[in-house]
């Protein structure tokens, strides 16, 4: 089996390919990735050489045919991600998020290639009740959400217009190693070892579902291979908890002290809670996430304090500030 990889250099991609690769030896893998901002050549370097594994350096946008090769399906994580950034910046989430899509879809319907589309359960905006299902209504919040939203009813179009085998997956906020400094988990790590103020937005009691990496891929690896065409699957970590209580476990872990936390300004349309129920795809592919959210976070932490390395080269002043939203505002 010979599977692209589409923003490989990131968090969740850089992870997803070790998983596969170290898993089964009947696969390779095409590594598409645009270098951007988020991408880091480090997360992979270890891959370099090896015959199971090809990286071209390409955006979603402009990936043509004959770059893919002889391929059978393809696994798509190349976003903009960050909610922040899509407030300051909304056209490029629009181009990487919609135009990607639409250019991957169409290769894998010229080529006859599986695609299985990476979402989020933010297209399901905010939780005031039970939790969303694979059938609840779309409401996104912001135009990160939204660009996911519309990208994830084109692929549904695909499949009921041309028969396109295409599968989605929805799951709640991933943390782990290689994890981009921006986001909340790594900035409170990084800002914490450099004994920063850890910004938190409003009274930081928003809800979020913890899920950790390894746990994602190990529900892409089963969706992939087994997952019905058509459907859409839940993935959560069944670890909600506080934004402010997550902090207090990092400050608690590296020992820093709880003056630390500071409150700023929230971002405009903050979601406050999101919660899937994810029996779905534990009953029909037996999947269930393995990692507890301390012990995640315990690795996790370990994990950015002894790879400083990795991390100071790009964890810039910029990058770390307190509330990026409002760049370009």
């Amino acid at each position: 089996m010979i599977v692209i990889v589409t923003g490989g250099m990131g968090f969740i991609g850089s992870n997803l390919i070790h998983m596969l690769l170290s898993k089964h030896d009947d696969l390779k893998v095409v590594n598409v990735d645009n270098l951007s901002y988020g991408s880091n050549v480090m997360n992979v370097q270890d891959l370099d050489g090896s015959p199971h594994y090809r990286f071209v350096r390409r955006d979603v946008c402009n990936l043509s045919a004959s770059e893919c090769g002889d391929v059978d399906a393809v696994v798509n994580l190349a976003a903009q991600s960050h909610v922040d950034r899509s407030i300051s910046n909304p056209k490029s989430f629009v181009d990487s998020n919609i135009v990607g899509v639409s250019n991957l879809l169409e290769l894998c319907r010229i080529k006859d290639m599986n695609y299985l589309q990476v979402s989020t359960d933010e297209v399901y905006g905010s939780s005031t009740g039970q939790p969303f299902s694979e059938k609840s209504p779309l409401n996104p919040s912001s135009p990160y959400s939204a660009t996911k939203a519309a990208a994830d009813l084109l692929v549904e179009s695909y499949f009921r217009t041309y028969g396109l085998r295409t599968t989605i997956t929805r799951s709640t906020n991933n943390y782990g190693p290689f994890q981009f400094p921006e986001k909340f988990i790594p900035k409170a790590i990084i800002r914490a070892l450099k004994n920063l103020p850890i910004p938190l937005y409003g009274s930081g009691e928003q809800i979020r579902d913890w899920l950790h990496v390894a746990d994602n891929c190990e529900a892409l690896d089963l969706v992939l291979r087994n997952g019905r065409a058509g459907e859409t699957y839940n993935i959560a970590g069944g670890n909600q908890i506080s934004n402010l209580e997550v902090v207090v476990n990092v400050l608690e872990l590296l020992g820093k002290p709880k003056s630390l936390l500071e409150h700023v300004e929230d971002r405009p349309g903050h979601d406050f809670r999101y919660n899937l129920n994810a029996s779905k795809i534990e009953q029909t592919l037996a999947w269930k996430p393995k990692t507890s959210f301390l012990d995640g976070l315990k690795a996790t932490v370990q994990w950015y304090t002894n790879n400083e390395n990795w991390w100071k080269p790009i964890a810039n002043e910029k990058l770390l500030s307190e509330s990026p939203w409002k760049e370009n505002w």
